[in-house]
């Protein structure tokens, strides 16, 4: 039990901390947020709580084994791995409020290569993963779904601000890219 204590806290601090500390500055084009920061950390506490409670009350297991709640856990780390790469890939870029940072660029490297929202898509892993260690398909999907679905809503958010923004540039990186989920979407 001290692993799992120690996953979902170390995981749950991460997160209040860059919502915290890597917010968009006083030269930073502010007011694009749309209040879609408030939401996801609404849905957010909802999904968890509701998760947990699910799992608590409903006996709907993924896998008899007790294997599964480690996978869970790995999952969550795999997700907090992918997430902090594409933070430290974005480098200044990265905030947790929507906004064009002064001599903001279009990231083109790395992850984003691939995905040009990994940091959501190492979220969203860190989320699912934690479903599976709640070992309960209600309480896995519960989560993914109400992430999944403020996630796409806040991209949406995200990638009119750049068009506006960026223009051809932009939809021309998107053309080229995978939204969230490598070759899926």
């Amino acid at each position: 039990m001290l692993i799992f204590n120690i996953v979902w806290i170390t995981w749950s601090a991460s997160e209040i901390l860059l919502s915290i500390f890597v917010r968009s500055g006083k030269k930073d084009k502010k007011g694009n947020d749309k209040g879609s920061l408030a939401l996801i950390w609404i849905i957010i506490v909802a999904a968890v709580f509701s998760a947990i409670i699910i799992a608590n009350n409903t006996e709907i297991p993924i896998s008899s084994s007790q294997i599964i709640n480690y996978i869970g856990l790995s999952v969550i780390v795999i997700g907090m791995f992918v997430r902090f790469i594409a933070i430290f890939t974005l480098g200044r870029l990265f905030t947790v409020d929507v906004t064009i940072r002064e001599n903001h660029l279009i990231k083109k490297d790395g992850i984003y290569r691939i995905v040009r929202h990994p940091s959501y898509m190492g979220s969203l892993i860190s989320f699912a993963g934690f479903g599976i260690s709640l070992n309960n398909w209600l309480s896995l999907m519960t989560l993914t779904i109400l992430i999944a679905t403020v996630f796409l809503y806040r991209i949406k958010i995200e990638e009119k601000l750049l068009i506006a923004r960026f223009g051809a540039d932009y939809l021309n990186y998107k053309k080229n890219t995978y939204s969230l989920i490598p070759w899926i979407y």
